[in-house]
């Protein structure tokens, strides 16, 4: 019995796997061979699709395991930070663009209902391509992917009032459109409940039973029941397939089994999601497009450009810097697949020619193809811009300028990013007395710390006057802590050019990014998978019992040996500017001394530490005083802090003197 559906599948992924290794040599992002895949297969070039409808459907589930990935890495608290995003970005920028396209329309000759129609298609942007886009590059929780994301979760919302709308732009509704609306305005409040008691009750509780039984094939098919279940639903009160997968991803983001999950969805997820992307390309009609190929370009030219502004525009509103406001808007400048929905809709009610039908077509698919190159330029033009002489107003914002303060601040700590890992540094630093202060982009954060009395201001530091005014030149240390490589590759570098002999400690995801961040300037770079791995095999040795000393040892060891690997230097590499160069094998650590530790109470002639133990005290922090080079009748108090100076493995060798009861084993 022949399956159609398997032959084209078996032609459609052989000719992409071709496809996009020719692209993979040329650099163009996989996304782009995906949807050149779909043209070349598509009815309207090779014709190698015979079971377009069951492929569409493949597509419909890639762009729901897509959106409930997405919907599992994120959570409610980051979904509450992105309400002003959803309830204000979005509803000005859909409203400006259906408003800006409207009169375009209207003065092309287009009636009234076409007019607005036309408006309605182009403003909505493809969260499918954005969201995968953004995922793949790990900038889903940077200030632009978070704005992106805010609008794009809005107009995933805002379709389904313009499906209902449609009707009436033909001259078809009545007032049945009104009583259609409220009752989808009821079903989403029931929805909308439903989701929150199920995330916080009764999934937890049923993946908690299956978990128990230790069977995989239990534990995925629960989660894809999940999935479907609540997409299923949120599609059946006439919202989209896609809001209620990511509402699906949500409910299992807050369950201790999300990480599981995230793992067996992944490669569903990316068999799918490529046939979306292929499906997206076989729309392209070629033989209209090779008729009107100025007018298309033109067109979506203005599309991109329009929008980009517009989108913009309204992150600039929100109170987001000029470089956020450009990349955001670079990010959802496309037309969005939900408007192939919707435009379907139109021709089904005589809104849309069929001559404008192929051309909405061509520009939306040129539009989508371009996405991966405007988005990863976007950071690019985004720094241009920002090298112009516009005003300083434009570019930064008042929050930090009217914090007259820190100018009296010297050497201080600048947190750069107030996230999981500026909390904890911000915490750390507050706790032992040293100056700080914290630049954000979400302004929500900083009006929140801000009254609680942290110095935290808003500001993008990859503009130097938001360094000048955090005063850079009389800083200590700088801590680069935030999710956007390109963003952290800038700050550093301008970081270092601002003040020569600051200390850099760049936080990153990823060791690819290593070489280039110690390249800009950074000091320290602490990479995000390679600690992950240090963690995890500590606590493995401490289950087996390994000796505390030997793991600070081995961790020792590790970071060392790997850090120099990662970054390339050879064994005989020399730098006048590297101090422990010339003091070989040899490291300054800060020990505090513990109550009951064997030091306490003790000289250090009476503990002969640098003949027993190879340790050398160079000072002692005692309360707010600090005592250098201590004399050898020195006793030493419990909450001494020892600045010492030895080989990593004499003063792993020697923690046991520092250590109170129970702190050696």
């Amino acid at each position: 019995m022949e399956i159609p559906i398997i032959f084209d599948l078996l032609i459609v992924y052989a000719l992409a796997i071709a496809v996009i290794f020719v692209c993979h040599r040329l650099g163009i992002p996989p996304i782009v061979g995906f949807i050149l895949t779909g043209v070349l297969s598509g009815p309207q070039v090779l014709g190698l699709i015979k079971a377009v409808h069951e492929v569409e459907i493949l597509a419909e589930i890639g762009v729901i395991l897509l959106l409930f990935t997405i919907g599992i890495e994120f959570s409610f608290a980051n979904l509450l930070q992105l309400r002003r995003s959803v309830l204000i970005g979005g509803p000005l920028q859909v409203a400006a663009t259906v408003i800006i396209f409207f009169l375009l329309a209207w003065q092309m000759g287009l009636g009234m209902g076409e007019s607005v129609f036309i408006g309605f298609l182009i403003s909505l942007s493809s969260t499918a391509i954005v969201l995968k886009i953004l995922q793949s590059k790990a900038e889903v929780e940077t200030p632009h992917g978070n704005t992106s994301l805010g609008v794009l979760i809005f107009q995933d919302i805002i379709i389904v009032p313009m499906m209902l709308f449609t009707p009436f732009l033909a001259g078809i509704g009545g007032n049945e459109v009104g009583s259609m609306f409220l009752s989808l305005l009821l079903k989403g409040l029931v929805i909308i409940v439903l989701v929150v008691v199920s995330a916080k009750w009764v999934v937890p509780q049923v993946l908690y039973q299956i978990a128990r039984t230790r069977d995989r094939e239990i534990f995925l098919l629960a989660v894809l029941v999940l999935c479907f279940v609540v997409a299923w639903a949120t599609a059946a009160a006439g919202l989209s397939l896609a809001l209620g997968a990511f509402l699906a991803g949500l409910i299992l983001s807050e369950t201790e089994y999300s990480h599981q999950a995230l793992g067996n969805i992944l490669p569903f997820r990316d068999i799918f999601a490529s046939i979306f992307f292929i499906s997206i390309g076989m729309l392209l009609n070629v033989e209209f497009l090779f008729q009107e190929p100025l007018s298309i370009a033109l067109l979506a030219v203005l599309v991109l450009a329009a929008k980009a502004l517009i989108a913009g525009g309204a992150a600039l509103v929100l109170g987001f810097p000029l470089r956020t406001t450009i990349i955001v808007g670079l990010t959802i400048c496309q037309v969005g697949e939900f408007s192939f929905i919707l435009s379907k809709a139109g021709v089904a009610y005589g809104l849309l020619s069929g001559e404008n039908y192929q051309m909405f077509l061509d520009i939306s698919v040129l539009t989508m193809a371009l996405t991966p190159f405007i988005i990863g330029y976007a950071p690019r033009l985004a720094d241009g811009v920002m090298r112009l002489p516009l005003p300083s107003r434009l570019k930064t914002s008042t929050f930090l300028s009217a914090a007259p303060d820190i100018a009296q601040k010297e050497d201080h700590l600048i947190i750069i990013g107030y996230g999981v890992t500026g909390r904890n540094v911000a915490r750390a630093a507050q706790s032992a007395g040293i100056p700080y202060v914290v630049t954000e982009m979400n302004p929500e954060t900083v009006r929140y710390e801000r009254q609680q009395g942290r110095p935290i201001y808003f500001g993008d530091a990859t503009n130097p006057e938001i360094l000048h005014l955090a005063n850079i030149h009389a800083a200590r240390i700088v801590v680069i802590a935030i999710n956007d490589p390109a963003a952290t590759r800038r700050i550093t570098e301008l970081a270092r050019k601002l003040n020569r002999t600051v200390y850099i400690i760049v936080r990153t995801r990823y060791l690819a990014e290593l070489e280039a961040l110690f390249e800009l300037g950074a000091d320290e770079v602490v990479p995000e998978e390679f600690e992950t791995s240090v963690e995890i095999f500590t606590r493995v040795l401490r289950k087996y019992l390994v000796p505390k000393s030997d793991i600070e040892k081995f961790i020792q060891e590790v970071r060392a040996g790997s850090y120099r690997m990662l970054r390339g230097m050879p064994k005989d590499f020399e730098s006048l500017e590297d101090l422990r160069h010339y003091l070989k094998d040899v490291e300054i650590s800060t020990i505090r001394l513990e109550p009951g530790a064997p030091l306490e109470g003790k000289t250090l002639a009476e503990m002969e530490l640098r003949k027993r133990h190879g340790i050398s005290v160079l000072a002692v922090r005692r309360g707010a005083e600090m005592l250098f080079n201590p004399e050898p009748d020195m006793k030493l108090n419990a909450n001494d802090v020892l600045i010492v100076l030895g080989t990593p493995e004499k003063i792993a060798a020697g923690g046991f003197l520092f250590a109170g009861e129970g702190e050696s084993a």
